[in-house]
């Protein structure tokens, strides 16, 4: 499929979430919500597993930062656009790790927009870097700030979960598809699908906290291991980025 074919479904998508905002009324954040399965107190920290599962995040976040600024000696990049919409993915990826721990110790809807705007970061900055590396890198690097601007905006200022929700299952339909159907510029990339595989299951342990608690005999709930896989993503894009190479000869 051409470019412009995939530009044109992605607006389209765009188009349909927009729309659903329009005629659909707000949605304050619930505040059930706020009640996890896993109450459990360890080492003197309380919601213990949710607050520490968020470590690989933050670990893999401050990893991908430091070796995205050791230009092609680690990762592998063509172009300057792809440094900038990576450096902003991995920090999102460990301000996400410290967010999400922050919020867990006493969880409140003042500490969840913490949790939340890193995380719509990563997704912005992955589409972002999709663009960059699959369509023009002007067009990339044209579409960081605004995209990181709208995500963060849309958790921080607004009383309103449609907003994250849009960026969440906009991110997981855009990066997948534009990764299946835009032509490759590098190797292994298979592992943007991957990648993209991890945090719909992220989503689905949430949505299933109690019941896999319960399931798990008390062990682990299902926030726990949303943690887990969300961190699976920043992992699986970093060893894509350690191990391709370029198909073309233009490089940074």
């Amino acid at each position: 499929m051409s470019k412009d074919k995939v530009v044109h479904a992605l607006g389209a998508v765009v188009a349909c979430f927009v729309l659903v905002m329009l005629v659909t009324p707000s949605i304050p954040q619930p505040q059930k919500y706020h009640d996890f399965a896993d109450k459990r107190t360890f080492f003197g920290i309380p919601h213990a597993l949710n607050v520490i599962s968020n470590l690989p995040l933050l670990i893999i976040g401050l990893v991908g930062l430091t070796l995205c600024h050791h230009q092609n000696y680690y990762f592998n990049f063509r172009l300057q656009g792809e440094i900038w919409g990576w450096t902003c993915f991995y920090f999102g990826v460990a301000a996400s790790g410290l967010g999400s721990a922050y919020y867990h110790l006493n969880p409140n809807d003042a500490r969840l927009a913490w949790d939340r705007w890193p995380m719509a970061v990563t997704f912005a900055s992955l589409v972002a870097t999709l663009i960059t590396e699959r369509i023009d890198e002007k067009k990339g690097i044209i579409s960081i700030a605004p995209l990181n601007i709208g995500a963060i905006s849309a958790v921080v200022f607004f009383d309103d979960i449609r907003l994250y929700g849009m960026f969440q299952f906009a991110s997981c339909i855009a990066i997948p598809l534009m990764a299946y159907l835009l032509p490759p510029t590098y190797t292994h990339s298979s592992f943007w699908l991957l990648a993209s595989g991890f945090y719909p299951l992220a989503m689905v342990q949430e949505s299933t906290d109690r019941v896999i608690y319960m399931l798990t005999q008390h062990i682990v709930s299902g926030h726990t291991l949303k943690h887990l896989s969300a961190a699976m993503v920043p992992v699986i894009t970093t060893f894509m980025l350690a191990k391709r190479r370029p198909l073309h000869a233009k490089s940074v």
